[in-house]
C-alpha cells in the first residue's frame, strides 16, 4: 500500500537570509506569499528542524505546489558549492518547466543570478532545453523548456489563453 498524497507536493528549503530569499521567489520567480509561522525553540527542537526555533514563509505557484523557506534562529554557515551539481552529497534542485527558457533566463541575469550553464539555454535532447542557476543563497534551480510538452505531460491539459 502506498501513501496517499491529498494535495500537491511542497519543498522546504533552508535558508540564511529570509527576507532576500522570498523577495527572490515572490519578484523574480513569481510565487505568492502564502503565510508566515514563527516556531519556538520548545515545538522546534523535537520536530528534528531546529533547535533555537524557526520562521517559515509559505509560498506557492500558480498551479497550487508550495515551498517553504526556513530560517533558524541560529542560521548555518553557508558552504562552499561544488563545481557541479551532482558532485554534493544528498544534492536536490528545483525544475521550472517554463514556455519561453531565453525570457526566463533574461529575467534570472537582470535579477543578479549566475547561471551554472552560461547565459544560453543548453539543449539536452533535441526539443528539450536546460539552464541551471543559483537562487541568492545558492540552492539550484532548474528552467526547462519542452518544444512539445505535451509529449512530456500527456496527463496535463494544456492551458487555456
Amino acid at each position: 500500500m502506498s501513501i496517499k498524497m491529498i494535495v500537491p507536493m511542497e519543498v522546504g528549503i533552508a535558508c540564511r537570509d529570509l527576507p532576500a530569499l522570498r523577495r527572490f521567489y515572490e519578484n523574480t520567480m513569481g510565487f505568492t506569499f502564502v503565510s508566515e509561522i514563527t516556531v519556538s525553540a520548545e515545538n522546534s527542537a523535537p520536530s528534528g528542524l531546529s533547535a533555537d526555533g524557526y520562521t517559515v514563509v509559505r509560498l506557492q505557484t500558480p498551479y497550487g505546489e508550495r515551498i517553504k523557506l526556513l530560517a533558524p534562529n541560529t542560521p548555518p554557515q553557508a558552504e562552499p558549492a561544488p563545481a557541479f551539481i551532482l558532485d554534493k552529497p544528498n544534492a536536490a534542485y528545483l525544475t521550472f518547466i517554463v514556455d519561453d527558457i531565453n525570457a526566463a533566463i533574461a529575467k534570472l541575469l537582470d535579477a543578479g543570478i549566475h547561471f551554472m550553464t552560461g547565459r544560453q539555454r543548453v539543449e539536452a535532447r533535441p526539443g528539450v532545453y536546460l539552464a541551471f542557476c543559483r537562487d541568492p543563497e545558492g540552492n539550484v534551480l532548474e528552467l526547462v523548456e519542452y518544444s512539445d510538452i505535451a509529449a512530456y505531460r500527456p496527463d496535463l491539459k494544456k492551458a487555456e489563453n
